[in-house]
């Protein structure tokens, strides 16, 4: 049943006078279901929250969750999943929470992500980025299916005054579900550089050489690319080009401070609803085709290329036994299939088991990250290679991104096919998992081609 507007104002109010009186903050979630919301107008209408805003839609279900403002942020740099977990359910412990749906991704939910590698030097470029950071928002649009729901959740001081904050929130909610998306001003493209494209070949060939003494088994290099701009890039517009190009990915944005994390990643790390776990093998890439038959062909070299195969059955392996340190009936089929995009087609293989008892979705992103479709094998000496050899720093590219709720259902994508708008301009990021017969050409193509998305979807040069 959708509530009435007076309907949810008073049940607000009475959770703002109930509330606990403790001597310290307290946080109050109240949820209610709407008629449908132009969520791209809601991403947009809190612009005034600039830097506390996240926009994330799933790949595979009609699932959309908008944040704006935060009513609390989690940090660590230290012992990242296992400080947020504690953080998180300290807070939960003493929180009021109405939500009579108990639908995934309502209630008090936390939205962020975890930088690649927080032993990596910093330089400058990720300085709005910790190295992990989870906000729960003030204002959490849920779309599920067909249905609509709003959460406002709001940490309460012990000396507010109840009154002021209904009056506030009540006002600002309505301005935010009757947003409606605005086309922004064109903003033209003005520069467009590959960063060190010969030393990435260098690098390359530098870990083939690793790999043939044993020093590693495999590992995934990244390179960058600028993009310039007229006038400072809008996430909003970005985000709905690549929700209309590209469906059967995640599509998110992170804001903070004054940069935007955004992407269209088809690669799920994890996702965990009604205890049932689910993860994504998925590395090995060839192009779509021009024609349905150069396709066919793309797809069928692709499933018998031996380098793609032992590329993909690292990752395969890899999560198959981190998935069954904390899953009971794990199944894992015994091929790939082939996952296609609108500009690339990729080697897919699920991981599913039933989560084990006391074990969070936060420990299982431990576990996973990252994977060798994302850091390589060994995971501690590929890491150790990327530290030392690659020129710039990750920050959040090729981390974990995503949503947990408080009924232990959440999802986490990898964030790859990304860019980072910071004002005028964009990093682009791209990357290749090198093994022992890898080509420094053929893999600096790879990452040319997985580029495209991001290019495109910003109005840069094919």
């Amino acid at each position: 049943m959708i509530e009435t507007t007076s309907y949810y104002h008073e049940k607000l109010y009475k959770a703002l006078s109930n509330r606990k009186h403790i001597e310290k903050p307290q946080l109050v979630s109240v949820t209610t279901k709407l008629d449908s919301v132009d969520s791209l107008g809601f991403f947009q209408a809190g612009k005034v929250y600039q830097g506390e805003r996240v926009y994330w839609t799933s790949a595979d279900t009609t699932f959309t969750l908008v944040g704006v403002g935060s009513a609390y942020t989690f940090e660590a740099d230290r012992n990242r999943f296992f400080s947020t977990r504690q953080m998180w359910n300290d807070l939960l412990g003493d929180a009021v929470v109405l939500n009579p749906y108990e639908i995934p991704g309502t209630g008090p939910v936390a939205l962020g992500g975890f930088s690649f590698d927080p032993l990596k030097e910093g330089d400058g470029t990720w300085e709005d980025f910790p190295n992990s950071k989870v906000f729960i928002p003030m204002y959490l649009l849920t779309e599920w299916g067909e249905d609509t729901y709003l959460t406002l959740n709001l940490m309460i001081h012990p000396n507010d005054n109840e009154e002021e904050l209904y009056n506030i929130v009540t006002k600002e909610y309505q301005n935010l579900i009757s947003g409606r998306y605005k086309e922004e001003e064109r903003v033209e493209v003005t520069g467009q550089e590959e960063i060190l494209p010969a030393e990435f070949k260098q690098i390359v060939s530098k870990a083939t050489d690793h790999i043939k003494t044993d020093q590693i088994g495999k590992v995934v290099l990244a390179r960058e690319m600028v993009v310039s701009f007229s006038d400072d890039r809008k996430a909003a517009s970005v985000v709905r080009k690549l929700k209309e190009e590209q469906t059967q990915s995640y599509i998110f944005a992170f804001e903070s401070g004054d940069s935007c994390f955004v992407g269209a990643t088809p690669e799920r790390l994890v996702k965990v609803e009604n205890n049932e776990l689910l993860s994504t093998c998925l590395a090995g890439t060839v192009p779509r085709g021009k024609t349905p038959s150069e396709d066919e062909a793309l797809g069928e070299a692709l499933l018998n290329d031996e380098k793609n195969l032992q590329e993909h059955d690292f990752v395969v392996q890899m999560i198959k036994e981190a998935v069954t340190g904390c899953c009971e009936n794990v199944h894992v089929p015994d091929a790939p299939v082939l996952y296609p995009l609108r500009n690339l087609q990729h080697l897919y293989t699920p991981v599913s088991g039933t989560l084990k008892d006391g074990v969070s979705l936060l420990d299982v992103v431990e576990r996973l990250h990252p994977t060798p479709a994302l850091g390589g094998y060994p995971r501690e000496d590929s890491l150790q290679f990327i530290r030392e050899y690659e020129p710039f720093h990750r920050g959040w590219y090729a981390s974990p991104v995503g949503w947990f709720d408080s009924y232990q259902n959440g999802e986490f994508a990898v964030a790859i096919r990304s860019a980072l708008l910071k004002k005028d301009e964009a990093v682009l990021f791209s990357g290749c998992g090198v093994v022992e017969d890898s080509d420094p050409e053929e893999e600096y193509q790879e990452t040319a081609v997985k580029f495209l998305p991001m290019i495109h979807a910003l109005g840069g040069k094919e």
